[in-house]
């Protein structure tokens, strides 16, 4: 009886030990907890534990502008962005985030390499559309190149997101938040989206998600 007693004591121990780890913690409610181990442990159910999400639905943030994540996340934390996607998911999990994990998050995924999704869109005609929208924007509607802001290699500038290899479907939802609601407030996107059709969308989504390396 006495050696049951003793090893149930040791179990309960160590499983006290391994909930308290800060190393292996899930507490969003925690500013101690280190933002590594929230991506790893919290994030990457959904955007993948090297931030290359698999669903459509999530964002990839693998290789993402630190700058850009900081923001969103500061938007997400203060209810600013209220698109679905913030207040279904992000709202939530971010609001007791600290200043550092946030920067720490930020650092996390943009230290992480993007890779191209395995599924792309192959038709050439919308391709090249997308292509030259990104390049060329569209003079006589007085768009403006995608790459301007979003780099050459879609890469992204600080504020401006990363774009290349990015969900199609994830991008196509987010000029539609620009484009008709006031999801995401504060953004020049509003007015350079206003021209573009479902078509074009499709196009520079397209394009974007199968970016040429």
């Amino acid at each position: 009886m006495h050696k049951s007693v003793v090893i149930l004591a040791l179990a309960l121990i160590a499983v006290a030990t391994g909930c308290s780890n800060i190393e292996r913690s899930r507490n969003l409610a925690d500013p101690s907890v280190p933002a590594k181990t929230l991506a790893e442990q919290v994030c990457s159910n959904c955007h993948g534990l090297d931030g290359n999400s698999v669903s459509p639905v999530f964002p990839r943030l693998a290789g993402q502008q630190p700058d850009y994540i900081v923001n969103q996340l500061n938007n997400f934390r203060s209810h600013q962005r209220s698109d679905p996607p913030g207040y279904q998911y992000m709202w939530g999990l971010s609001r007791h985030l600290s200043d550092e994990q946030i920067a720490g998050l930020a650092e996390y995924y943009s230290k992480q390499v993007a890779r191209r999704a395995p599924a792309v869109d192959r038709d050439e005609q919308k391709l090249a559309r997308g292509k030259a929208i990104f390049e060329n924007g569209l003079p006589e509607e007085a768009v403006i190149a995608c790459s301007a802001c979003h780099g050459p290699s879609g890469q992204g500038l600080a504020a401006f997101p990363r774009l290349a290899y990015q969900h199609s479907d994830y991008l196509i939802k987010q000029l539609d938040v620009f484009q008709f609601t006031q999801g995401r407030p504060g953004t020049p996107m509003e007015q350079i989206v206003h021209p573009l059709t479902g078509s074009d969308k499709t196009a520079i989504a397209a394009y974007l998600q199968a970016f040429p390396d």
